[in-house]
């Protein structure tokens, strides 16, 4: 069943309207569902199957069951990363969004080779949004991840648990043991911050900027964009498919 987000709680036996334009398009010329079809509804609390009551300018439908999902990572991964030229950035956006991560932040970096025009971010923001929403939705998440432009590295508030630095030269010193040590330090609903460079890199004093821990991905230099990939990958292993 094709999934749509709402951001309210979701309750048995209650009926709530679609009114996302893009939602309402999809629901009646896209799939051409029709009254008493169903789909599933990611509410702010839980997820439901829903039962369509209504189809016209929103989609009314009625909450019939709850379902007992669980695709979501067990800590919540925030990616930092350097602005990328817009079809990497975004390509990482719905890779990323499909692996788990629960928020976004780009920056400018010092070494960036694009800059952002602080009037047209809300815009680029906006797109960079639909493409995260319709990746979450193809993926089965149960909750659409955030993204707010962060400005520089420094104007990120550090309230993380864990904080993990790609560093290109401990990739090159072939230093793998960090990343491989934070992620045994993880507990469920932790808050970690993953800190990529742009394509030029990070610079020493951005590094420092924050007090995380640095950390190369594996032998190999990754690209900007494929970087949080792994990491993600990696994380995902190691809480969810390593034992079982």
């Amino acid at each position: 069943m094709q999934r749509y987000f709402l951001k309210e709680q979701g309750e048995i036996n209650r009926r709530y309207k679609l009114t996302s334009k893009d939602d309402v398009h999809h629901i009646k010329n896209v799939m051409r569902q029709q009254v008493e079809d169903r789909l599933i509804v990611n509410f702010l609390n839980a997820s439901y199957e829903v039962e369509i009551v209504d189809i016209a300018d929103s989609i009314e439908v009625e909450a019939i069951k709850e379902l007992k999902l669980s695709t979501e990572l067990p800590v919540h991964v925030t990616i930092a990363s350097g602005i990328l030229k817009n079809d990497k950035y975004e390509w990482m956006l719905q890779k990323a969004t499909e692996l788990g991560a629960a928020a976004f932040m780009p920056f400018q970096g010092e070494f960036s080779v694009v800059k952002w025009d602080a009037r047209k971010a809300d815009k680029r923001l906006e797109r960079f949004r639909k493409i995260i929403k319709e990746a979450a939705e193809q993926s089965y998440r149960q909750s659409i991840p955030d993204i707010e432009f962060a400005g520089h590295l420094k104007d990120i508030e550090p309230d993380f648990d864990h904080i993990i630095i790609a560093y290109e030269e401990s990739a090159k010193a072939q230093e793998q043991r960090a990343f491989k040590q934070v992620l045994s330090d993880f507990n469920p609903d932790d808050k970690v911050l993953l800190v990529f460079g742009p394509e030029g890199g990070l610079s020493e004093k951005e590094i420092e900027t924050l007090a995380g821990v640095k950390a190369g991905l594996g032998p190999r230099i990754l690209r900007a964009e494929t970087a949080p990939l792994y990491a993600l990958s990696a994380i995902s292993y190691h809480l969810e498919l390593q034992g079982e």
